[in-house]
């Protein structure tokens, strides 16, 4: 029996957003000398004791194309290149803090180090050691603040692995997507389970806090029979945290995606059962489902905070540090402090010519109104806790919530009518059905979304 019916998958799997901020970063508007991010920089310091900052570095280079790949990257076999970038990377962040040191704030406390990509290991171990001394020069990290890194596992050995250890990274993220190699030729990503599940014992062994391993379902000529194979696989590795995310096939937006075959792609039915089999594999095994993409071990952290109520939720998705401003470093990052979005300019032409300029390489950015705020903070309650205290939000907001939200209650009866949201004498709760479609549940509080009925430019909640 499936753990949600067949039919309402397909009934709710509709286009929607990823939720990992509230304005969708679609919302942004041109903010080229990025003030909204500059005032919200010092007004944090301002404040006095703000929360520990989440830092996000963006590293766009890899060796070769993946073809269903979406993000921001460079491809180029020149790791000279590397340097160059380094370079910027270093008058950025001294930017950064400046404004926060100028404002009374002393170096900002980070908590969490996120470096995602592109590959952050294209770079050399010299220049892996290079932006983390930079790093912790220009920036205050905790004792045991944690330290996260993406891995392509063609790019490491064990002595690599060791090196990141040493720098003192304490969670790793295996981008490892499908072991069959038929899959993995038509996606132009070819790894063997040997040599991911050498990593892995590799990276145990050094006592890594956290390993991720990262997996896509609807990828060319996949089907039931050589993914149940890749969840076999994987659940054999056991690693403490795993992604699972739907590959939306966007070739118009994303040129590499061109490449596909899109006749070898599975069909949505295909795709639903796919997601079945994962979700019953990994709850099989012990994992629990965070939400979303995530499944996580019970003694993880990310597991030990959704069940107690204190999960997060900010561009880079789900995480443990209450309360913390992102800051986001290098081409196309995303920052959110305080009431503040801003993006960074996408090419590294731009950011060099910017950050030449001695200006902050913002391309554009939005500050929220009264509403966004109120809006998030229910989204980001519905995404992370799956639950709403209408008299807690009325006392933080001053409003009266069934009437302030009287359009969002009227769409979430379709849901109710179905036990995917259940009335409680606090006010809303989702469950546990309904936990796997949270993002078509968040979706009826966006005012933008139905302002403009333009849902459809967005993948599918599944």
């Amino acid at each position: 029996m499936a753990l949600i019916s067949p039919v309402l998958l397909q009934r709710f799997d509709i286009p929607g957003p990823r939720y990992t901020s509230y304005p969708t970063a679609d919302r942004f508007a041109p903010d080229p000398e990025g003030h909204a991010l500059v005032a919200a920089l010092e007004q944090r310091a301002q404040d006095g004791a703000p929360a520990p900052l989440s830092l996000y570095v963006h590293v766009p280079f890899c060796e070769s194309v993946c073809y269903y790949c979406g993000c921001n990257k460079v491809i180029t076999k020149d790791h000279g290149k590397a340097q160059d970038y380094l370079h910027y990377l270093e008058l950025e962040g001294r930017l950064v803090a400046g404004h926060m040191e100028r404002a009374g704030g002393g170096r900002a406390v980070v908590a969490q180090l996120h470096l995602g990509g592109g590959s952050p290991t294209f770079l050399s171990d010299a220049d892996l050691s290079r932006l983390v001394t930079t790093l912790r020069t220009q920036f205050a990290f905790q004792d045991g603040a944690e330290c996260s890194i993406e891995v392509d596992p063609r790019t490491v050995d064990a002595t690599r692995l060791a090196h990141l250890r040493a720098l003192g990274f304490n969670r790793i993220s295996f981008g490892v997507q499908d072991f069959d190699p038929t899959v993995q030729a038509a996606v132009h990503r070819v790894q063997s389970y040997a040599q991911v599940a050498s990593l892995m014992e590799d990276a145990r062994a050094l006592r890594f806090d956290s390993i991720n391993v990262d997996l896509i379902y609807g990828l060319p000529h996949q089907d039931a029979t050589s993914f149940q194979r890749t969840l076999e696989q994987v659940t054999t590795l056991h690693p403490d945290r795993i992604a699972l995310y739907a590959y939306a096939h966007l070739p118009a937006r994303f040129k590499p995606q061109r490449r596909i075959n899109a006749r070898a792609l599975p069909g949505a039915e295909l795709k639903l059962q796919m997601l079945d089999l994962a979700i019953r594999k990994f709850l099989e095994h012990g994992y629990e489902y965070i939400g979303m993409d995530h499944f996580a071990l019970p003694e993880d952290q990310l597991a030990q905070v959704k069940r107690n109520g204190q999960l997060q939720r900010n561009f880079q998705g789900y995480h443990a540090n209450p309360g913390a401003d992102l800051v986001g470093l290098g081409v196309s990052a995303i920052s959110q402090v305080g009431r503040a979005y801003s993006q960074n300019v996408k090419t590294l032409a731009a950011y060099y010519a910017a950050l030449d300029a001695g200006k902050l390489p913002v391309e554009r950015g939005l500050t929220l109104n009264e509403d966004d705020l109120v809006r998030r903070d229910v989204i980001m309650r519905l995404m992370c806790q799956g639950r709403l205290n209408f008299e807690m939000l009325e006392r933080c907001y001053g409003i009266q919530f069934e009437n302030y939200f009287e359009d969002a209650l009227q769409r979430v009866r379709e849901f109710e009518a179905f036990d995917l949201v259940t009335r409680t004498p606090a006010g809303l709760e989702v469950s546990k059905a309904g936990w796997f479609l949270v993002r078509a549940i968040a979706m009826a509080f966006d005012k933008y979304l139905w302002q403009h009925a333009d849902h459809h430019r967005f993948s599918k909640v599944l």
